[in-house]
């Protein structure tokens, strides 16, 4: 952690190691002479359990690690109020996630440029993917070797997600060995962000070890932007119980995630007007769609009760099993220990007229009520699907202008009609994969929800009731041409100069699966940007 006392002064400062950022503050230490400061509102990464990859069973909602911010109660989901774990450590969310390299679909890229986005179609965004990748299988058109990003194979591979994989081929969906190849769809093992069996973070990937020109600070709160005139300089921080004022002689780039980037521009007076006076905050910058546009992928989870104890239910109910899997994986880097969020997956359409797929499912093996909540006493295993393009939009909001106080979030899950009727059909779905001949001999039952949940209202009511997030929050500082957007194609916030944003909350629309890949995308192509401005 640098000392409050350095130098107060560099050429850039990046506001958030997590994804984007790591990959932002990498990248502008190479340009010649630069001096970079990046800020971490959270801890350096010595919890060892950040780094194996199971690890984010312990790490997600971690008091320290995890903002471990909540909805408001969300109005179609039961007035439940919904868990939303972010990384906040170095790494960010890449150190505490699923582990898993999905990009998302080349038509998302593309519907992005048809909106008005210069230099962002997929052809655009695809040589900043390959960059950032170190993919074990080499490197070809579609994927890059040698980059910092280590992109691996599974270790090890449950059977019963290899029989998920088959149910998906008896049901007639192509078998896909690349998710992130010419065609999203089909069903296939996922690739991760594993090297060697050990998590890699973006932190991991792109800032060790460390360039002598960055200069870190961790657990240094963001208090609010500074500026001179309309030009950002710097950033006010707090770290320690000391506040200090860093300034910026080039750019600052804002790499806090959809949620506490436009937190931090709304503290600094760029956001609704009406809303800022009434907290008491300066106006700088009328922009009333900071924080808006806010959009996240709904997940609701199937679990089965297993036929065999192959599942980590059963590995973390014995206490033999348990010295096994940790003797496995000291001595080899396999087993359990190494498996991440989801191992399987299949891309399907659900929907009539959807043209690519528009759900995702994602084989888990283990089970439990709720994410973070005890594993069930019994063999289990969860699929659970999400819709890949929600109508539904929420927002961020201040509900103070304290800069420790968490800002308000509204998903608005469900809010739109044809994300109520992709997620019942999605779970129908699953039904059809488990009656299949090659997973339903590893079903003892469907635990939840049970044979009880028959009709579309009582699906979509299992759905009210039980659905939550898979942590893919975007789109809450839209990027566009238009007037509106928070910012332009080259990511700098409207209205102000010297600011850019670089993270999930300028994705116009969240793309079409896991957003950690897209978001090291974005971090490269900003710093590439920033380096043509030097």
């Amino acid at each position: 952690m640098a000392a409050a006392s350095e130098p107060a002064e560099s050429d850039y400062i990046v506001i958030g190691a997590g994804s984007a950022g790591s990959a932002v503050a990498k990248r502008l230490t190479e340009i010649p002479g630069a001096t970079v400061t990046l800020i971490e509102a959270g801890p350096p990464d010595r919890n060892p359990w950040l780094h194996v990859p199971i690890g984010y069973a312990r790490t997600m909602f971690h008091p320290v690690l995890s903002w471990n911010y909540r909805t408001a109660p969300e109005p179609e989901l039961d007035g439940r109020a919904i868990p939303w774990p972010r990384g906040r450590v170095l790494g960010g969310s890449s150190a505490i996630n699923g582990l898993l390299y999905v990009r998302g679909q080349a038509e998302d890229y593309d519907h992005w440029r048809q909106l008005g986005c210069i230099g962002w179609s997929y052809a655009d965004v695809l040589p900043f993917f390959r960059r950032a990748e170190d993919n074990e299988r080499g490197a070809c058109a579609h994927h890059g070797a040698g980059g910092p990003l280590a992109v691996s194979d599974l270790r090890d591979r449950n059977p019963i997600a290899a029989a998920f994989i088959a149910a998906a081929l008896e049901l007639g969906f192509p078998e896909n060995p690349d998710f992130n190849g010419p065609t999203q769809e089909g069903a296939g093992w996922f690739q991760v962000t594993a090297r060697r069996g050990w998590r890699c973070s973006a932190y991991t990937a792109y800032l060790r070890p460390r360039p002598p020109n960055l200069r870190l600070l961790t657990e240094a709160l963001a208090l609010r932007l500074t500026f001179t005139g309309r030009r950002c300089s710097g950033v006010l921080v707090r770290q320690g119980g000391r506040e200090f004022a860093l300034s910026a002689r080039r750019e600052v780039v804002l790499c806090g995630g959809a949620v506490n980037s436009p937190q931090l521009l709304m503290l600094s007076g760029i956001g609704d007007a009406t809303e800022l006076a009434a907290l008491g905050i300066p106006v700088l910058h009328h922009a009333p769609e900071v924080g808006r546009n806010l959009q996240d992928h709904l997940q609701a989870r199937v679990v089965f009760r297993a036929t065999r104890p192959v599942t980590v239910n059963d590995m973390m109910a014995s206490l033999p099993r348990k010295l096994a899997a940790g003797l496995h994986f000291a001595l080899r880097r396999r087993g359990p220990l190494t498996f991440s969020a989801g191992q399987a997956g299949l891309f399907a359409r659900v929907l009539p007229g959807s043209a690519t797929p528009d759900v995702q499912y994602h084989f888990i093996p283990f089970s439990s009520d709720r994410p973070g909540e005890p594993l069930h006493p019994f063999s289990g295993f969860t699929i659970s699907v999400c819709q890949l393009r929600p109508e539904s939009r929420g927002r961020i909001a201040l509900k103070s202008p304290k800069p420790e106080d968490p800002p308000l979030i509204e998903a608005r899950y469900l809010s739109a009609e044809t994300d109520r009727r992709c997620m019942v059909a999605g779970l129908r779905l699953i039904r059809r994969l488990a009656a299949t001949r090659a997973l339903s001999r590893w079903i003892a039952a469907e635990y939840a929800p049970g044979p009880q949940a028959e009709g579309d209202e009582a699906l979509l009511a299992f759905c009210r009731a039980t659905a939550g997030t898979i942590y893919h929050p975007a789109g809450s500082c839209r990027m566009g041409e238009d007037p509106g957007a928070v910012v332009d194609s080259r990511l700098r916030v409207r209205g102000v100069e010297g600011l850019r944003v670089a993270d999930a909350s300028i994705m116009p629309t969240v793309v079409s699966g896991n957003t950690n890949a897209a978001c090291i995308m974005i971090g490269e192509k900003c710093a590439a940007m920033m380096r043509e401005a030097a």
